[in-house]
């Protein structure tokens, strides 16, 4: 599964390069307006991918995690279990707090570029969603080919740590090369949250037949970092500048890391227990 979750977070990162690179070259060629042009092909097109998939070729019980036991076929735990799995609270807070620290920053980064080569805008911000991205995919695949053998929470580390030393060096200079260049970061940290996440959910949700209630539920929590922090970065660069909005996501992504090392557990179990079980022995 590892394996599987991984080459689907590269498709989707490939995808992300794609429609960066025509949102830059039709803002370049065109205009600014014409980029929100894609949105409707690009939906057209989700579409179109979507309804291609056979029916009859999903096995809905196993997609949800459902157990199967000799005495019944499936086993689906209540809802409940999102409230009584403890890394699960756990991983959604540190979701939370990940994504009040990165959510604000490229859209500050974008800021800036903008603000000094107006004429360039589109081009410079797709510059530096590309660039993300281009590191996110092999990321991907390497966090697919690793998680299984060094396990998840190291990886997650790796991920959680980047991101404030890349809050704090957007300080550093408001130089185009040296903050596009410092957003390839945000391929390594985004890269293994974007990968891992799913697997780690499937870890805990094993064998509940809620892995995709529990997957609703973390996106819904980041949800609410990132739009919370995008309302706060915006009062901290209104009143003290950019700097000290670069400086207060550090902090938050220094929070969030601390977090995950000292209340995280490692979520890899053997494949015969389920997570529910595993989380709920006393």
């Amino acid at each position: 599964m590892a394996r599987r979750l991984g080459r689907n977070s590269a498709f989707d990162h490939a995808g992300n390069v794609a429609i960066a690179a025509a949102a830059g070259a039709i803002g370049w060629a065109f205009s600014q307006r014409a980029v929100f042009l894609l949105v409707p092909v690009c939906a057209a097109l989700a579409v179109v991918a979507t309804l291609s998939i056979p029916a009859q070729a999903i096995d809905h019980e196993r997609a949800r995690g459902a157990a199967k036991k000799v005495d019944r076929p499936e086993v689906t735990e209540g809802l409940g279990v999102l409230l009584t799995c403890r890394p699960l609270l756990v991983y959604a807070l540190c979701a939370l707090l990940f994504h009040f620290a990165n959510a604000p920053l490229l859209p500050l980064v974008g800021q800036k570029l903008a603000a000094a080569n107006k004429d360039l805008a589109t081009a410079m911000m797709s510059s530096c969603i590309i660039a993300a991205q281009l590191i996110m995919l092999p990321i991907a695949l390497a966090v697919g080919r690793y998680a299984d053998s060094i396990g998840r929470k190291p990886i997650l580390l790796i991920g959680f740590g980047i991101l404030p030393i890349r809050a704090l060096l957007y300080t550093l200079s408001d130089d185009p090369a040296w903050l596009i260049g410092v957003q390839l970061l945000d391929g390594i940290g985004a890269g293994i949250f974007g990968a891992i996440t799913p697997l780690v959910i499937a870890d805990l949700m094993r064998g509940t037949g809620r892995y995709n209630m529990a997957q609703g539920a973390v996106a819904t929590v980041q949800g609410i970092g990132a739009s919370l922090s995008g309302l706060a970065a915006g009062v901290v660069v209104d009143r003290f500048g950019y700097g000290a909005a670069f400086v207060g996501s550090a902090v938050a992504a220094a929070v969030a890391f601390l977090a995950l090392c000292l209340a995280m557990p490692e979520t890899a179990t053997d494949e015969e227990t389920t997570g529910a079980e595993a989380w709920q022995r006393p």
